[in-house]
């Protein structure tokens, strides 16, 4: 409380849980979401890295995921409107705090946003199960870069394969054929982005 007061946060005392007070409560309210038209004007570094989920459903997968690109550095996390999983508490949980942090844009049309973030600069590589080349074969782009990976079970929409300036897929040596949308991002993200940018970049 004293922490609090002294850096000018205001408290409230109650009686919140019917119960004896054990701990603190805090009401916390995410950023607000950024617009499309914002996209291709945000103050973005020269190697900034971007991520996209085209249609991840589930909030908890979307909360894992925006841990793995708030730990990556990554600039912005970009979203659909509809058909996806809403930042919820529960998302916000399973993100261990990221979605209080990152910037999200919620987008009505995920290729025309891609199309956008082209224009300011980015590249966009795709991670798709059938693509030729892995994301050992040749290093990521060098410069801006979007990642875009798609729900599990369908991947990414056709619209926003066709839309993507490369397509990768992470090489599976083992008996299960894929990762979850969440798991298959941070090896991308690590083994993949980071490895081709200086350590503090993408932001």
């Amino acid at each position: 409380m004293t922490a609090a007061e002294a850096a000018g946060v205001p408290v409230r005392l109650s009686d919140a849980t019917g119960g004896e007070p054990d701990g603190v409560v805090a009401r916390l309210f995410a950023p607000a979401a950024i617009t499309e038209r914002e996209l291709a004007h945000r103050d973005y570094s020269e190697d900034a890295v971007v991520v996209v989920l085209d249609g991840i459903t589930d909030p908890q997968n979307l909360g894992a995921a925006a841990r793995s690109a708030e730990a990556a550095g990554a600039a912005l996390l970009v979203t659909r409107d509809h058909r996806s999983a809403p930042t919820t508490s529960a998302a916000v949980r399973a993100s261990a705090g990221a979605l209080l942090h990152l910037p999200v844009a919620r987008i009505a049309n995920i290729p025309r946003a891609l199309s956008r973030l082209q224009e300011a600069g980015f590249t966009v590589v795709g991670l798709d199960a059938h693509a030729p080349q892995t994301i050992y074969d040749a290093p990521a782009p060098e410069g801006r870069i979007v990642l875009a990976i798609g729900a599990e079970d369908r991947g990414l929409s056709r619209l926003v394969r066709e839309r993507c300036d490369e397509l990768r897929s992470l090489p599976m040596r083992g008996s299960i054929a894929s990762l979850n949308a969440s798991a298959a991002l941070a090896a991308a993200l690590f083994g993949f982005v980071l490895p081709s940018r200086s350590p503090r970049s993408g932001r």
